[in-house]
């Protein structure tokens, strides 16, 4: 008896200790997520610095602060030069390299003033105010400023009295590259002018004549015409439905008139559409607007304004037309595609070569409007136009006001297909407030959370490849606002942060904000993902055709070129349908 209450119990813990081992391997592994920490951060910020900015060509950090703005060495971080003005607090800041050793910076300061800056041989330049107030009544306040690529071009959003339009300018790149190699004094105003090349407002379309006449007997611009007025009408009519109906009509009128904000996108030659202007190839040739409350992309190509008719205000020439409602934008790098949020969570992206839709969405997160739409990974760089033309993949990110975090892969003839990155987060500090993609990491974007939580997303895998942790006694600077800047080149993130007020402060230093420098190409977690992209990408990806029959041309060109390839695809297309008959007719 004893005996065999022994090799009882021993087969009995033998049961017990193999149960709880399959019970250990059946469990799901928790994976840490490898992180990142700062590789630099002695660097002390001037006080109250409220945007950063990085030089597309990665040699140059321009910081807008209280007094003025200053411009620093991206590797040594060593001030380079500034310009101070008293009682001024800049609170928007752009640049980019009109030469090898001479920059353009845009700025608007806190009393929406739009300044335009030359940074030349350790100097900054003071070139013109493109608002400035001769009269205190009249004075325009600038609602947004952004230069474009290489300093030829900018636009500024302006408002005065209740109404809001978009300037277009054109500035005198050559004439400022000779005048600031001559200048000896930094404060000297004597700089070529501005132009204004296109004032842009809400369309105002008398709708009672654009729409007598039934749609099908209209002619191209009478249709244009048309389609606005339709627009004008149901965006009237929606801000009409807010009041009560026992609203007061003063009420009515006064939200009927209520300024309507835009948004814009620079766009680059790109297909047959873009033959009316007058561009030269990697120039800008025209611009996106669309207005608040809208369903239509205007396209506007910029050309010189007529002598006779400059108060005119110019009619789009090319109109995008949508269902819903416009909510985001987005323009893709390579500037064939256009993406856009519609209400009612659709997003659809439009294709600039053929002018026709690439693909329309519908998003799983029905019930939570779109807030932000964003292109993750550039346009691959080839030869081949008929290549991208067909087979390209278009990667985006959806972000919802709920906080969830969607992913799109769509492309020509092929099933759209969506992702959820993440979730609606339950609590309020874990709402992602930036999405920017990392154009030095293909597929990658960065995501903040209103906690400070820093991570960097894969898109397209939809997994999360790690975390960026500041030091343990800073926190990043207003989470919901973040004050950084990609820096493409150096493959960097430059961020600021502040002294974390749980922990002492053991000097007056240490208490100021600092700069915490991020460099993923030292790290082993992005090394699959690191890419780089020939100096002028945005031109070589904008294709040569200036006439729709060149266009043509080269399509059929390319068709007969691959008729051999198709061919055969679609022989063991058909070869497949035929060894399967039964399968493919019961599905």
């Amino acid at each position: 008896m004893p005996k065999f209450f022994v090799c009882f119990c021993f087969f009995h813990l033998i049961s017990l200790y193999a149960q709880r081992k399959h019970k250990k391997w059946n469990q799901p592994i928790k994976r840490r997520h490898p992180g990142l920490r700062h590789l630099l951060w002695n660097l002390l910020l001037p006080g109250n610095t409220n945007c950063l900015v990085c030089s597309d060509d990665g040699r140059y950090l321009c910081l807008g602060h209280s007094g003025g703005l200053s411009v620093w060495c991206a590797s040594s971080l060593n001030r380079v030069a500034g310009w101070l003005q008293d009682r001024l607090e800049m609170t928007s800041i752009q640049m980019t390299s009109m030469s090898k050793t001479t920059y353009l910076l845009g700025t608007v300061d806190d009393m929406g003033v739009a300044r335009v800056f030359g940074h030349h041989s350790d100097s900054i330049h003071l070139l013109c105010v493109t608002n400035i107030m001769e009269d205190i009544n009249k004075r325009s306040i600038c609602l947004s400023f952004e230069l474009f690529e290489g300093g030829n071009y900018g636009a500024a959003s302006l408002s005065c009295g209740g109404a809001v339009w978009l300037e277009i300018y054109q500035f005198p790149s050559a004439a400022w590259l000779k005048e600031l190699d001559n200048a000896q004094n930094p404060n000297s105003s004597e700089w070529s002018p501005v132009t204004v090349m296109i004032q842009i407002r809400p369309p105002k379309i008398p709708t009672e004549k654009a729409l007598s006449s039934p749609p099908e007997t209209l002619q191209p611009t009478d249709f244009l015409m048309h389609c606005l007025a339709l627009d004008i009408i149901r965006s009237s009519s929606h801000r009409l439905e807010k009041p009560p109906s026992s609203a007061d009509e003063g009420k009515r009128k006064k939200m009927n008139e209520s300024p309507r904000h835009c948004t814009w996108h620079f766009l680059l030659p790109c297909g047959p559409g873009d033959s009316k202007a007058e561009f030269q190839p990697g120039l800008l040739v025209a611009v996106a607007v669309w207005w608040s409350g809208s369903c239509n992309l205007l396209q506007y190509f910029l050309k010189k304004t007529p002598k006779s008719s400059p108060n005119v205000d110019p009619m789009p020439d090319v109109l995008w037309p949508n269902a819903k409602e416009i909510l985001c934008s987005a323009v893709s790098k390579c500037n064939h595609y256009i993406a856009l949020g519609l209400s009612d969570a659709l997003v659809c992206v439009w294709d600039r070569r053929s002018g026709a839709p690439l693909s329309l969405v519908l998003m799983p997160e029905a019930n939570s409007a779109l807030f932000r739409v964003q292109f993750v990974d550039c346009c691959p760089v080839t030869d081949d136009d008929f290549q991208i033309f067909t087979a390209e993949k278009v990667h985006l990110l959806i972000l919802c006001k709920s906080g969830a975090i969607q992913t799109v892969t769509t492309g020509r003839g092929t099933k759209p297909s969506t992702k959820q990155l993440s979730k609606r987060p339950k609590d309020s500090k874990d709402l992602p407030t930036v999405t920017a993609s990392a154009q030095f990491l293909q597929g990658l974007s960065l995501v903040m959370q209103r906690s400070g939580k820093l991570s960097i997303q894969d898109v397209i895998n939809n997994t999360t490849v790690c975390f960026l942790t500041p030091p343990t006694t800073h926190l990043i600077t207003t989470p919901h606002s973040p004050i950084y800047a990609l820096n493409s080149k150096q493959q960097s993130l430059f961020i600021r942060g502040d002294q974390d007020t749980s922990c002492s402060v053991t000097s007056e230093e240490s208490s100021q904000s600092q700069l915490f420098v991020f460099r993923f190409a030292e790290s082993d977690i992005f090394k699959q993902h690191v890419v780089s992209y020939p100096e002028s990408t945005r031109q070589q990806q904008t294709l040569s055709s200036d006439t729709l029959k060149e266009t043509c041309n080269l399509y059929l060109q390319k068709r007969a070129q691959s008729v051999e390839e198709r061919n055969k695809t679609l022989t063991q297309t058909w070869e497949q349908l035929q060894e399967n008959p039964m399968k493919n007719c019961s599905k």
